[in-house]
């Protein structure tokens, strides 16, 4: 895989807060997680471009805290009750 350098600017102060121990797949994880969270890209696309599995790319988010299904309650009342309608037809 070919890597390209970036260069990010922050804040002088909020320097001591980046993650310096934290690796380089963490990092990158992380910097495309906006383009997922905006529908720019799929987990499975990130994690191509990652060069991992879409499971590990998950799994990675998962043990930051950030879910892989972002749903409210009642919208996922409303899947249950989509997949128990489409059940239900095809009896």
């Amino acid at each position: 895989m070919h890597m390209a350098n970036i260069e990010v600017r922050i804040p002088e102060n909020a320097k001591e807060y980046v993650m310096h121990d934290t690796s380089e797949e963490m990092r990158n994880a992380l910097l495309l997680y906006p383009s997922i969270a905006n529908n720019t890209i799929s987990h499975g696309r990130a994690a191509e471009l990652l060069g991992m599995h879409k499971m590990e790319l998950i799994e990675l988010y998962s043990r930051l805290g950030i879910p892989y299904i972002d749903m409210t309650d009642e919208e996922f009342e409303e899947e249950i009750q989509t997949v128990k309608k489409l059940l239900e037809a095809r009896v």
